[in-house]
């Protein structure tokens, strides 16, 4: 314990909020299994005492907290451990639920955070999201986020969802069908004074509306991709700002774009570069796009249930298909391969060596980053791990020797003093200005010590020399 925060080194500052993060995880688990041994203690059927208070009068009996597979628990004994955990009832109910199907129905995560790899707030609500499936389905959910547990919540919470979905795909088809029902189009009105109230959470203030839509998701996409196109045109063709103005920014043309889709003859006339009806309207460019989709092949070599569409995350193959069956001209691109390298003799990074550095690593490989490449369309930089040398040897630039970072993680590498080794074409290890080491992968970030830093410090070295060809 430091006794004066005043008087510590940066170094005594990072290591003690590492301790009191290990500290807190800890905790939370204590406070998890004190639940469940509670649980333990009152597992027995109170109808089966001499004496019980039948049901019906109000006495006690046995509930159902968790998933299939998970024990029971008598239901008035969880009064008073809410009133020890400062909480409702509900709130304990809802804890030990999720405690129940850690313990019983993902025992690797379980065992994992216990561990201290995870916030448990994360795999409580995996344990959440997948308590429909049966004691057999869950146990890939189980195997794949225990895998992951190192890597940032969000992407935990993306593969939890995937493998969710791949274990019980009838179960997700259904749920598409029946949000097919619930489509709809709203506009709220506003509510007296809200043209007042800048808080009002109905959008709807002075001078403004706000809409709220529900659409089958190959709409959703098809109408974002028009309103951004009319968008960009409406933007390329507004007035200079005058001296001292700030242009106006995508949104609002966005908005402006959204409005003028009221009046489709006037999106055509604009779009075709004319309002004069009698003129010859030129054909309006039609913008491309282009979705990644990932696909596994099973043991018998038909593809799986599931895709992974970069940008969307994980969908049935129908939902593929309806992706795809609206357009007149779809172009297939080849399989990338992330097994082979390459390097170039110049300093800019190839287009193929950036986009299969990209697939590897999804997202950024600054330690416990959580940004993704596809979540908001943003390129990374492609930082050479080890600094490019105009005078020095061929081959620098390469899968050997790019790291993906985000324009803010670039800066604090760049001007602040971190070190980064690359092992290979997906792992790296770093150090801090401060005497912090991580290891980044593709399962995430995992804590090692100088000693081990340095003994990956030596097979960096190799591993670059190797990769490079």
């Amino acid at each position: 314990m430091i006794s004066d925060l005043s008087e510590a080194t940066p170094e005594q500052l990072l290591h003690a909020s590492e301790d009191r993060v290990r500290m807190a995880r800890q905790v939370e688990v204590d406070k998890l299994e004190l639940l469940l041994a509670w649980a333990d203690l009152h597992s027995g059927d109170p109808q089966a005492e001499p004496d019980a208070v039948p049901v019906r009068f109000g006495g006690p009996r046995l509930i159902a907290l968790g998933g299939d597979a998970t024990p029971e628990v008598q239901d008035l004994a969880l009064v008073e451990m809410s009133i020890a955990r400062h909480e409702s009832v509900m709130a304990t109910r809802s804890a030990l639920a999720d405690a129940f199907d850690l313990r019983h129905r993902l025992p690797k995560v379980w065992a994992g955070v216990k561990a201290g790899r995870c916030d448990l707030w994360v795999v409580r609500r995996v344990a959440r999201m997948s308590r429909k499936l049966d004691r057999h389905q869950v146990r890939i959910v189980d195997d794949a986020v225990a895998a992951a547990l190192d890597e940032a919540p969000s992407r935990i919470l993306t593969i939890a969802e995937a493998k969710i979905v791949e274990a019980d795909p009838v179960a997700h088809a259904k749920r598409i069908s029946d949000n097919q029902k619930t489509k709809g189009v709203w506009y709220p009105k506003a509510r007296p004074g809200s043209q007042i109230d800048d808080t009002d959470n109905t959008g709807t203030t002075a001078g403004v509306a706000t809409v709220f839509a529900r659409l089958d998701e190959a709409d959703a996409i098809e109408h974002a991709a028009m309103v951004e196109h009319l968008a960009t045109t409406l933007a390329e063709h507004a007035p200079t700002p005058v001296d001292g103005e700030e242009p106006l920014g995508m949104d609002h043309w966005r908005a402006e774009a959204f409005a003028m889709l009221a009046d489709p003859a006037a999106v055509l006339a604009f779009l075709h570069g004319t309002d004069d009806e009698d003129a010859e309207p030129e054909p309006s460019p039609i913008p491309a796009a282009e979705i990644v989709v990932h696909v596994a092949q099973q043991a018998d070599g038909t593809l799986g249930p599931l895709a992974r569409v970069e940008g969307l995350g994980p969908r049935l193959l129908d939902q593929v298909r309806d992706l795809l069956r609206r357009h007149a001209h779809v172009t297939l691109t080849p399989v990338i391969d992330l097994h082979t390298g390459r390097s170039v003799n110049g300093y800019e990074h190839p287009t193929d060596v950036k986009k299969r550095t990209e697939l590897r690593t999804t997202g950024d490989v600054f330690p416990h980053a959580t940004g993704l490449f596809t979540a908001n369309g943003r390129a990374p930089d492609h930082d050479h791990t080890v600094p490019y040398d105009r005078n020095g040897p061929p081959g620098q630039t390469g899968d050997h020797n790019d790291t993906p970072l985000s324009r803010h993680h670039h800066r604090a590498k760049t001007h602040l003093g971190y070190t980064v080794l690359q092992l290979g074409p997906d792992k790296w290890v770093w150090g801090t200005p401060h005497g912090l080491h991580r290891l980044v992968t593709g399962s995430g970030t995992t804590t090692i010590t100088r000693a081990e830093y340095h003994v990956l410090e030596e097979q960096a070295i190799v591993l670059a020399g190797d990769y490079a060809a």
